[in-house]
């Protein structure tokens, strides 16, 4: 028996990319400065959370810019009530706030949610 249990039949197998490489980082403060100061592309980072309802459909778009941006472009979470302290840090008042980080600097900020066209022009200049 082949490993598709039928006989005489092969599959090949599939590997997928890691999820890490596209798939939006959640940060912490332990984490956070050590990925925006070390990132060697703009990095990303969506202020959101679990009841803000703009931010639920803002993300699917978030996970989609990051998997087409791979290598251009790193893209992190921080969830504004498990982390109050980044929130208030960087002067986070609604959700979602996009910050957007070049060799460990602010360089812009993004509020409210948008459509994957308007998102991709807004961070155009930054990658």
């Amino acid at each position: 028996m082949t490993p598709d249990h039928g006989p005489g039949r092969t599959v090949a197998a599939v590997t997928a990319p890691p999820a890490s490489t596209t798939a939006p980082i959640d940060l912490t403060e332990a984490t956070f400065d050590e990925l925006v100061a070390s990132a060697t592309t703009p990095v990303v980072v969506d202020f959101w959370a679990a009841w803000c309802g703009p931010c639920v459909p803002f993300a699917a778009v978030l996970d989609q810019v990051a998997a087409e941006q791979n290598g251009r472009l790193a893209v992190g979470k921080v969830d504004i009530d498990d982390q109050p302290d980044l929130a208030r840090r960087f002067g986070v008042m609604s959700a979602p706030t996009l910050l957007v980080f070049r060799d460990g600097e602010l360089v812009d900020r993004l509020v409210g949610a948008r459509g994957k066209g308007r998102l991709l022009e807004d961070l155009a200049a930054h990658l």
